[in-house]
């Protein structure tokens, strides 16, 4: 019995390490691509930032991940995770407004991948639980992210609730258990998550008046709200 024990945790160690080291070969991503990003890099806190957030990412996937290697699809998701570690460390002491179209092609990019790690995951029959989590938590951090881009290109706190809401349902849950129980599946609120990232996108592009950035943070609140309460009136009917 103890030898089955001893066995099967090296076996999951194993796997724990198998994951790690493709956590590492994205942190090495991060690296190079935050050197060919001179610019949006260029202080020692734009690189604490990034790479603080995507250390948090790896021990998340690590601990909650325990099947060794990713897989395609989680490593596109992985990639992802890489490119909205470069948008945070972006908005560290404004490095964004300088060269935002640079900062804002890396938003973009991490919105396409959005779609590709679910087009691997069917291709290649791995879907999981974790991977459809780990792409969800990474959409709301990055329409966190770009709520504070907007924060800091003078639109009021309000623009916060965008991003926010996401975690204050999740907060709310801890009251009402009712609201942790599992949704179907929703192409409205797909629709929505991607019209959420791309009006803040076109809000925080120079060419977008003041006046059209705030209808455009106004449409995403709007529909975010509309979607979230859809949700909310659902989960009280199963209870």
């Amino acid at each position: 019995m103890f030898r089955f024990l001893n066995t099967s945790g090296c076996y999951s160690l194993s796997k724990r390490f198998q994951t790690a080291m493709e956590l590492v070969l994205g942190g090495l991503l991060l690296l190079i691509a935050g050197q060919l990003l001179p610019n949006l890099m260029a202080e020692p806190i734009n690189w604490t930032v990034a790479l603080g957030l995507y250390i948090v990412i790896a021990s998340l996937v690590v601990i909650y991940w325990p099947q060794g290697a990713l897989g395609w699809a989680n490593r596109v998701t992985l990639v992802r995770a890489v490119l909205v570690a470069l948008v945070a460390g972006g908005l560290a002491a404004g490095a964004f407004e300088p060269v935002i179209w640079q900062w804002l092609l890396i938003a973009v990019l991490a919105l396409l991948l959005d779609g590709v790690d679910g087009w691997v995951a069917r291709r290649t029959q791995s879907h999981s639980a974790f991977g459809a989590r780990f792409d969800m938590e990474l959409d709301a951090l990055l329409i966190m992210l770009l709520c504070v881009g907007l924060l800091l290109e003078s639109m009021g706190p309000w623009v916060l609730l965008i991003g926010g809401m996401r975690y204050l349902f999740v907060i709310a849950g801890c009251w009402f258990t009712w609201l942790k129980a599992p949704l179907p599946l929703s192409l409205r609120r797909k629709i929505v998550c991607v019209w959420q990232v791309s009006a803040l996108l076109l809000a925080l592009t120079p060419l977008t008046s003041h006046v059209l950035t705030g209808l455009l943070a106004i449409s995403a609140l709007l529909s975010l709200v509309m979607s979230f309460g859809a949700d909310v009136k659902w989960l009280y009917q199963q209870t």
